[in-house]
């Protein structure tokens, strides 16, 4: 029971993709005031009371000693070792702001480069004012954690449905046929599917007569509770999708009903699909082609199936033919736009209605040593140590990382270690120094989660049920602490200042953009948020937001697809250029067997994958003892047979070996994984000297992007393939390759 003394707060946790409704219990005022209890709010009408282990943790985060609290800058100690100091705002803000004009101006606007990591979505303060400061640099060097995750969603989208955010999302409260792909909801609550409390919602499905099937080379913890799961081999996850799509036409099992009248290119698919029957491509995937040409009938025949594919299908070598395939399956049966189908969203403030969000462009420019194409303003972030390392004009000299930890979570950590020490200058807003952040000249700490206010922007969008929530702080921030939006608008009117002569354009244009900055950078989140939603139509305004805490619920997903595209005389071109020359490319390699290529063993390659853990959160939250505790969650599993012919016994160390390097790492032997595939999970590896996280380094893991390779790429999109890398599994230890330079903290 709560104290006397304590109060109730109404919040969310945002840490991940579930956004879930919170009660917290609270002890004293000001910043001193004490969390004592987490739980799940039951009159969330999203979240329902559901809460995982994270949410809990916010507490840990809140009061995590190794968490900074004030501006840092790394400076050479007397002992000639690189070291973090305290200085204060006002040095913090003149160091970057000279340090990033200073490159600029001796080698240009794109020799300084921005990385964005995924906690920025999660942070409305990050996208209200972020790009107040972004887009004064005028840099084309901008990445992002999308292209290491999502990007083949967004482009799909975009050529499908004129915008990269009009992601149809499975409607599971209502479907009878739900098929995944690459997918763990039950470990990630959700991903592109905003989806907490999922359990439940799997076993509402069960029990209204639907069916849950599972495609996954292991059986995850989704696979588990699903009705059937069957052991896909990885990265062929398009040619079985190529395969339904064959069976779809085949067996005449194509109706799109109310789709009908807006889909072009329908019999181009038909044709582009026609070498990939199940036959063909069952050498290819592990699935006999019985099963896949029942599966194919069951969901064509369900009255409102859904195929839903995540990580697994989006980070692989064939990432967008994967989801446009998956696409292009739930329309030629007539399951988007179809309650228990695929639908979009109807959040209270609307980023694509408002205009708030680019529709999305593919390949306007490209990078400057690979060639491969930017999406929507940003390189893919398999590129970014090449542009550092690669001498020439435009070469990458200086580097804003916000809330991103790129060395843990883009392809070949080692290689960006090495480039990350090589820059001219680097600045970081983030609250740890990990294992990107101790490369940086300053760290720039903004408030934790419980010390600032919250609006979900995004993820509303793919929430399956719509509601619209905001959330006061919890705490108060300790004295002379910013939130993350002030430190983007106080860069922003510095960098303005000093970066006058620098910018293009006349002189009523910069006063413009002057202008716009100052005005947008004075005003707090909040109050964007209701001159938004004014602007919106008053479907829901700022007061009752206040005024309900618990969440306004705006009712289940509708279907609203075809009365937008009607109303923007837009039709779905069912087949993109780019995707008809992917499918006329792979249909040697998904229709002829292969020999299996030899791994540095002599043996047939290891495919590895990754494994996502309810209780990790990317490459962070491992500083906090309580979701670390128990048994180690960072070891290889393989299958007995892999395992046997090898001579490796359980929990025995092993070296892994891939063309970017190795990692030794404990192995777990267990039937749960396909024989020929190895796991091993993202978002460790904290044994880099100088990372400022006791915690974490008493649990250090290894990073599985020490093995994934930049130089496997979605063959579209360049989103980063992480999926069926090859590797070999050695029982015995090798040497280890070396490391760089760090840096520690002294007050």
């Amino acid at each position: 029971m709560p104290s006397p003394a304590s109060r109730s707060h109404t919040g969310v946790c945002n840490l991940c993709e579930a956004i879930c409704g919170l009660r917290f219990e609270v002890e004293g005022d000001g910043p001193a005031a004490r969390i004592t209890q987490i739980r799940g709010n039951p009159d969330d009408p999203l979240s329902r009371g559901h809460i995982c282990p994270k949410a809990v943790a916010l507490k840990d985060l809140h009061e995590d000693p190794d968490r900074l609290r004030q501006p840092v800058r790394r400076v050479t100690g007397a002992d000639g070792q690189p070291r973090f100091e305290p200085i204060s705002w006002d040095q913090a803000f003149d160091l970057v702001v000279d340090g990033l004009v200073r490159v600029r101006e001796q080698h240009g606007a794109n020799a300084v480069a921005v990385y964005q990591g995924n906690p920025n979505v999660h942070n409305w303060g990050n996208i209200t004012h972020g790009h107040l400061f972004f887009s004064q640099l005028r840099t084309r060097a901008r990445f992002s954690a999308t292209s290491a995750d999502q990007l083949p969603h967004h482009v799909v989208a975009h050529w499908l449905y004129g915008h990269q955010l009009a992601i149809p999302i499975p409607d599971i409260d209502h479907t009878r046929f739900m098929l995944i792909l690459g997918g763990n909801p039950l470990a990630s609550n959700g991903s592109l599917m905003t989806v907490p409390d999922v359990r439940a919602r799997l076993k509402d499905l069960r029990e209204r007569g639907g069916k849950l099937v599972v495609l996954d080379p292991r059986r995850t913890e989704t696979a588990a509770v699903a009705d059937e799961h069957h052991a896909i081999d990885p990265g062929s996850d398009a040619a079985w999708l190529l395969a339904v799509l064959h069976t779809l036409f085949e067996e005449d099992l194509v109706r799109p009903m109310h789709l009908t009248p807006l889909l072009d290119q329908v019999d181009a698919v038909r044709r582009a699909v026609q070498p990939f029957s199940p036959e063909a491509t069952a050498p290819h995937t592990g699935m006999d082609a019985a099963t896949t040409r029942r599966l194919a009938r069951e969901l064509a025949q369900a009255e409102g199936a859904v195929v839903y594919g995540r990580m697994g299908v989006s980070t692989q070598a064939h990432g967008v033919v994967c989801q446009w395939a998956i696409q292009a399956i739930n329309l030629l049966t007539g399951n988007v736009d179809r309650e228990g189908g695929a639908l979009l969203t109807s959040p209270a403030l609307n980023l694509i209605d408002m205009k708030l969000m680019g529709p999305g462009h593919l390949g306007a420019w490209h990078s400057r040593v690979r060639g491969a194409p930017e999406f929507s303003g940003e390189l893919p972030v398999s590129v970014l140590a090449e542009e550092m390392l690669t001498p020439g004009r435009g070469q990458i000299r200086a580097l804003v990382t916000a809330a991103g930890n790129p060395v843990l979570s883009t392809p070949n950590g080692r290689q960006l270690d090495t480039a990350l020490a090589q820059l001219d200058f680097m600045v970081s807003v983030d609250f740890y120094i990990n294992e990107t952040t101790r490369h940086a000249d300053v760290i720039l700490p903004p408030t934790c989660f419980v010390e600032h206010d919250h609006y979900d922007l995004v993820f509303l969008h793919l929430a399956v049920h719509n509601v619209a929530r905001y959330s006061p702080p919890i705490v108060a921030p300790a004295d002379g602490a910013l939130h993350d939006w002030q430190i983007y608008a106080e860069l922003a009117r510095r960098y303005a200042r000093r970066a006058w002569a620098l910018e293009r354009g006349g002189i009523r244009q910069r006063l413009a953009g002057l202008l716009t900055r100052g005005l947008v950078g004075r005003l707090p989140p909040h109050r964007l948020l209701d001159l938004g939603l004014r602007r919106a139509g008053g479907r829901v305004t700022f007061a009752q937001l206040k005024a309900r805490p618990d969440g306004v619920d705006l009712g289940p997903l509708r279907p609203s697809l075809v009365k937008r595209l009607e109303q923007r005389r837009r039709r779905i071109r069912l087949l993109p250029e780019p995707v008809r020359r992917e499918l006329a490319a792979l249909t040697d390699l998904f229709t002829r067997a292969a020999p299996p290529e030899p791994g540095a063993d002599g043996r047939p390659a290891l495919k590895l994958i990754g494994r996502r853990d309810v209780r990790s959160n990317n490459s962070w939250m491992h500083n906090s003892a309580r979701l670390v505790s128990g048994k180690p969650r960072c070891t290889l599993w393989i299958h007995p047979d892999d395992a046997a012919a090898r001579q490796l016994r359980d929990g025995q160390t092993v070296t892994v070996q891939g063309r970017t390097g190795q990692v030794s790492v404990p192995v777990h032997i267990t039937p749960d994984i396909r024989p020929g595939v190895v796991s091993l999970p993202h978002g460790w590896g904290h044994d880099r000297p100088g990372v400022a996280l006791t915690v974490a380094r008493a649990h250090p893991g290894a990073s599985i992007n020490d093995l994934t390779d930049d130089q496997l790429t979605d063959r579209i999109s360049a989103n980063a393939a992480f999926s069926a890398v090859p590797v070999a599994v050695y029982g015995c230890p090798r040497r280890p390759h070396g490391r760089s330079r760090t840096a520690t903290i002294r007050a």
